[in-house]
């Protein structure tokens, strides 16, 4: 069976992997130049199945209200007059409630743990280096901010994963870099068991199993659209310096992040996806004694702290407005004083460089697995901020449903369907 996976990031190039180890003839279509540049290479890196969560919580618009004009921000909004970015919006809002909230971070987690168990098998086949570092702290600045966490402190009691509330003087202990902070936490929440990565770095080398294994890249490749005949997808018309030509394939597998919806749309195909765009800074340690050692979480401004061996990476803000991919200055202020903050010696300002993703979000967070309606068309997409989090579980439930094997975990909620219903 010859299968095309669209898309180079993570859960693209995850997705082919399992495709090959099940026995199919696979090319994975990228319009960059290496897999990893896009949506996946500047993330967080943090792997918390048990913290996953939906942008949608309750008390999330009180937020937004409340940091709106703020200079640190956590989230900004530009409203624009594209129809689908209130239509997202209107969905989202209903996502909010407390009961929705616990349905959709419980579907986040199934994946999550399950992606996690699939990383953890994973390495024992193919141990590389990759950034790895375990643990995830959670620093709250405000009793508000607790406040606010308790709907998810409480999925966590309620599913027993392993966690501590921490006073300030334990967050130290955690992470004794926090003795030189500008800022004490009034309190903080860790997960012992959660770790954190180089998305890309790990994407680039799995690229390399996936060439060994036989698995074709066609790069600086663009997909024009979707062969269909008969009401089923036989291949997919791409553009290259080569010219334009229709690869023929038994199955095709959608994981282009949040330009998926305009490629699925003329099939009547519709995703609900938006780019929630994310940024990041990444710089090199000047001071290991004074930088952390694995990844924290600011909780008020919803930004992350990564140790990367020798880097840092500082990740967060959630903007929700246009499509295109450009700095701000607001969100990259946030980044610089969550570091300044926390880690003020850790690493030089100037050294900062800095990226911008679009973040292809649904609007309950959960992401979008398995059977398009469309006859051979399968999607694997919408994860949000969570794809390298979730990325190994989604590829394998893919690949066994596309090979006809019974995935390993259960699918409702997690499907086309659940939007259909709605």
């Amino acid at each position: 069976m010859h299968t095309i996976v669209l898309g180079g990031g993570v859960i693209g190039v995850s997705t082919a992997f399992f495709l090959r180890e099940q026995g199919c003839e696979v090319t994975v279509i990228e319009r960059e130049v290496d897999v990893a540049l896009s949506t996946s290479f500047g993330n967080a890196g943090v792997i918390a199945p048990g913290y996953v969560t939906p942008w949608a919580a309750p008390g999330m618009p009180a937020k937004i209200a409340k940091y709106l004009f703020k200079p640190a921000s956590p989230l900004i909004f530009r409203p624009t007059l594209d129809p689908a970015q209130w239509r997202w919006i209107a969905r989202w809002l209903r996502e909010c409630d407390l009961a929705r909230f616990r349905v959709n971070k419980q579907r986040m987690q199934r994946v999550a743990y399950y992606s996690r168990a699939c990383l953890q098998e994973f390495r024992t086949r193919y141990p590389f280096e990759y950034g790895r570092s375990k643990g995830y702290l959670q620093l709250f600045r405000s009793d508000y901010d607790v406040e606010l966490a308790q709907p998810s402190l409480a999925v966590l009691r309620d599913a027993g994963i392993a966690h501590r509330e921490v006073s300030a003087a334990e967050c130290v202990q955690i992470e004794p870099g926090l003795r030189w902070a500008r800022e004490t936490p009034v309190s903080g929440l860790y997960l012992p068991d959660d770790e954190a990565g180089d998305c890309a770095r790990f994407t680039r080398e799995l690229r390399m199993l996936c060439e060994r294994a036989g698995v074709r890249f066609r790069f600086e490749t663009s997909v024009g659209a979707l062969d269909v005949q008969g009401g089923a997808v036989r291949g997919v018309r791409i553009d290259s310096a080569r010219g334009s030509e229709t690869l023929a394939a038994d199955a095709v597998v959608v994981a282009l992040g949040v330009d998926s919806a305009a490629l699925l749309a003329p099939l009547g195909v519709k995703v609900p996806l938006y780019p929630v765009k994310g940024y990041s800074a990444t710089l090199p340690v000047i001071d290991d004694e004074k930088a952390p050692r694995a990844a924290l979480m600011d909780e008020s401004l919803k930004t992350a702290i990564t140790r990367f061996g020798t880097n840092l990476r500082v990740a967060g803000t959630a903007e929700l407005g246009n499509a295109r991919a450009t700095l701000r200055e607001q969100a990259l202020h946030t980044l610089m004083k969550v570091l300044d903050d926390w880690f003020p010696h850790a690493a030089k300002p100037s050294s900062a460089h800095f990226w911008v993703g679009r973040r292809p979000m649904t609007p309950d967070g959960a992401p979008l697995l398995g059977p398009s309606g469309v006859d051979n068309l399968w999607i694997n997409l919408g994860h949000g901020s969570t794809g390298w989090a979730m990325s190994l579980g989604s590829a394998r439930v893919v690949a066994d449903l596309i090979t006809q094997r019974t995935p390993e975990i259960d699918l409702d909620g997690l499907t086309l369907a659940r939007y259909r219903r709605a």
